[in-house]
C-alpha cells in the first residue's frame, strides 16, 4: 500500500462528502415540487410531459397502487427491449451488421436492465447494435435508476407523513427523476468523457494496423452517453466486454476519478434528502456515517490484500501488487478503490477483473453485496433497503430496554417489523438455494472455467450479484440456458420481490401518528445507533452468508497459503 493510493481514496471520499448536501437538497426540493434553478427550463417541459401521458401532478397513490405502477412499467420496459434485441438485425443504426440476439439471451439481457441490474452474458461490441444500445440500454439505465429513486422517496414519505396515507405518484416521481436529476448530470458528465476521449459517434468500426505491425479493431459509437448514466445510475453495464477497464470508456486517470463519483454520488446524496424530508438532518448524516465506515472498512482489507499480491507468488519470492487482470494506467490501488465503490453500491461496472483478484480481495466485493446494497447502495435502493435495517435495529434496541420501538416518533409493531424481515430473508434464499443447486447439477459446473472453491465463489458471485442487482462478475463463469433463465429470474425477484414488502411498510407507516420524544426515547442519530446499526448489518450477513463464503474464498484463500491453486 502506498501513500498516493491511500490519497486517491481521501479525495474521492472528501468530494463525496462536499457534494452530497448540495445534490442532497437539490433532490429534496425536486420531490417536494419547490422551485429549484432548473424550474424555468424544465417545469414547461414536464408540464407537457404530463398533459400527453394523462398524469395528474396532485394525483398521488396509495402503496399498493404505487407497487403496481412501478411494475407495470417495468413490465413494459421489458417487452420493449427484448422485442428490440429480438430485430436488431433488420433495424437501423448498425453499421456492423450484428445479428438478432438469440431467445435466451435476449431474456436475461431484458431482465437484466429493466432491474437496474446490468448483468452482461455477452460482448457488448459484437452483440448491441447502436440502436440496441441507445434506444435499449442506455434508456433502460435512465428509467430504471428513476424507478429505484423513485421508490426511496415513496418510503421516505411514508416515514415522514403523519396525517396523510398516500405515497406520492410514480409517475411524478419517474418524470422528475429522470429530467431534473439524472439527465442534466449525465450530459455534463458525457461532454466531460467525450473530452478525456471516450467516443461519441454513429461510425462502424475501424480497422487500423499497429506500429507493431500487427491488425486491429477500434470500436466506436455513442458510448460516452452510455457511459455517464451507466455510473450515475450506478447500472454498470458496458458498451463494450472490457467495460471501465476498456481505455475507450475510461481512457485516462481523470476519467477514472470522475466514473467513480458518479457512481457514489446519488446514493451519498439521497441520505441528505431523507434527513430533509423528514425534516432532522442528523437522521440523515447518521446513515451517511454508517455507510463511509462500513465503505473504508471494506477498502482497506481489498488494498491490503491486492497490494500485498499473491501468495501463491511468494512461495517463489516473488513479492508486490497482485497486478493480474488489473489495467496497469490505474494500477492495484484504483482497482481496489473501483471494486470496493462498485460492490458498495449496485453499480457493477469494472476496472479491473473481479475473477483476478486475490482470494481475500475478491471476498470483500462478494460481502458488500451480500449485506444487501446498503453501503450507499444502488440509486434508491440503497437508501431503502439501509432503511428496512434502521427498522430492524430500532426494533433490537426497544427489546433491550424493554419498551415499545418508536422510529420518529412512531410506533414500530408487529407488522412492520414482520415487513421489514420479510424483505430482508429474501436476499439469502434467493441467492444460497439456486447456489447450492448450480454447484450440484451438471449443468450449473459445465461452464465454470475454475474447479474447486474458486469455482464455487464464481457460481456464489453470480447468483449474489444477480440478487443484489448489481452486475459485476467473477468473469470465469460462462453462460448456458441454465443461467440464462437462472439469473433472469433471480434478477426479478432480487428486485421486486424485495421491494414490494418495503412498500408496504411504507404504506403500514404512512399516515401513522408520531407521538412526542421522551426521556427513554432512543435517538436514531446517536454514534450509539450508528455502531447498533452497522453491528446489526454485519451481524445478519455473516450469520446468513459465512458458511458459503467459507467454502469458496476462504477456502481458497488458505489453500493459497499453502501454494495450491485451482
Amino acid at each position: 500500500m502506498s501513500v498516493v493510493g491511500w490519497l486517491q481514496a481521501v479525495v474521492l471520499f472528501l468530494v463525496v462528502l462536499a457534494l452530497t448536501k448540495p445534490i442532497g437538497l437539490f433532490m429534496a426540493k425536486v420531490f417536494q415540487g419547490e422551485r429549484t434553478w432548473l424550474s424555468p427550463v424544465f417545469v414547461p417541459v414536464e408540464r407537457f410531459i404530463y398533459r400527453i401521458s394523462g398524469v395528474r401532478e396532485d394525483e398521488e397513490m396509495p402503496w399498493n397502487t404505487y407497487m403496481f405502477a412501478v411494475l407495470a412499467f417495468s413490465a413494459v420496459g421489458f417487452a420493449w427491449l427484448y422485442l428490440l434485441l429480438r430485430t436488431q438485425a433488420w433495424l437501423p443504426f448498425n453499421p456492423q451488421h450484428l445479428a438478432n440476439v438469440p431467445p435466451a439471451l435476449a431474456w436475461n439481457t431484458a431482465v437484466s436492465f429493466t432491474t437496474n441490474t446490468n448483468w452482461q452474458f455477452y460482448s457488448g461490441e459484437s452483440t448491441m447494435s447502436y440502436l440496441s444500445q441507445m434506444a435499449g440500454l442506455t434508456w433502460h439505465n435512465f428509467v430504471s435508476a428513476a424507478a429505484g429513486i423513485a421508490l426511496a422517496i415513496a418510503l421516505i414519505r411514508g416515514i415522514a407523513r403523519t396525517t396523510v396515507k398516500t405515497l406520492g405518484s410514480f409517475w411524478v416521481d419517474l418524470t422528475r427523476a429522470c429530467l431534473y436529476i439524472l439527465l442534466p448530470i449525465s450530459i455534463v458528465a458525457c461532454l466531460v468523457l467525450v473530452m478525456q476521449g471516450v467516443p461519441q459517434n454513429f461510425h462502424a468500426y475501424q480497422t487500423v494496423t499497429s506500429i507493431e505491425g500487427v491488425s486491429q479493431t477500434i470500436t466506436g459509437g455513442p458510448m460516452a452517453s452510455q457511459e455517464a448514466i451507466k455510473e450515475l445510475g450506478t447500472n454498470g453495464g458496458g458498451f463494450v466486454n472490457a467495460n471501465s477497464a476498456s481505455p475507450n470508456e475510461n481512457p485516462t486517470p481523470f476519467s477514472d476519478f470522475i466514473e467513480m463519483l458518479l457512481i457514489l454520488l446519488i446514493g451519498a446524496g439521497l441520505t441528505y434528502t431523507y434527513g430533509k424530508m423528514v425534516k432532522d438532518t442528523r437522521q440523515g448524516w447518521a446513515l451517511f456515517t454508517a455507510m463511509s465506515l462500513l465503505f473504508f472498512a471494506g477498502l482497506v482489507v481489498v488494498y491490503w490484500a491486492e497490494a500485498a499480491g499473491n501468495p501463491l507468488t511468494h512461495h517463489l519470492g516473488v513479492l508486490g501488487s497482485n497486478m493480474e487482470g488489473k489495467e496497469v494506467r490505474f494500477g492495484a490501488a484504483a482497482s481496489a478503490l473501483w471494486a470496493t465503490i462498485t460492490t458498495a453500491t449496485s453499480c457493477g461496472a469494472v476496472n479491473a477483473m473481479h475473477d483476478s483478484f486475490t482470494a481475500i480481495g475478491g471476498l470483500i466485493p462478494l460481502i458488500n453485496m451480500q449485506l444487501g446494497e446498503i453501503i450507499f447502495g444502488g440509486v434508491g435502493s440503497g437508501l431503502y433497503t439501509k432503511l428496512v435495517f434502521v427498522v430492524l435495529t430500532v426494533f433490537i434496541a426497544g427489546l433491550m430496554v424493554g419498551r415499545t420501538p418508536e422510529f420518529l416518533g412512531k410506533k414500530i409493531e408487529r407488522r412492520e417489523v414482520t415487513l421489514a424481515m420479510l424483505s430482508i430473508l429474501i436476499t439469502p434464499l434467493l441467492v444460497l438455494v439456486p447456489t447450492a443447486i448450480a454447484a450440484l447439477i451438471p449443468a450449473g459446473l459445465a461452464t465454470l472455467n475454475n474447479s474447486g472453491p474458486h469455482g464455487f465463489s464464481e457460481i456464489l458471485y453470480a447468483f449474489t450479484s444477480t440478487n443484489a442487482n448489481n452486475g459485476s462478475a467473477f468473469a470465469g463463469l460462462g453462460p448456458n440456458l441454465f443461467y440464462n433463465l437462472t439469473t433472469g429470474v433471480n434478477m426479478l425477484f432480487g428486485r421486486f420481490a424485495e421491494v414490494i414488502p418495503i412498500m408496504a411498510l411504507a404504506g403500514a407507516l404512512a399516515g401513522k401518528k408520531a407521538v412526542p420524544e421522551g426521556s427513554g426515547t432512543f435517538t436514531t442519530y446517536s454514534p450509539v445507533f450508528v455502531a447498533l446499526l452497522i453491528g446489526t448489518i454485519v451481524i445478519v450477513g455473516a450469520l446468513t452468508f459465512l458458511p458459503a463464503d467459507a467454502l469458496g474464498p476462504i477456502v481458497e484463500h488458505l489453500f493459497s497459503l499453502q501454494g495450491k491453486t485451482f
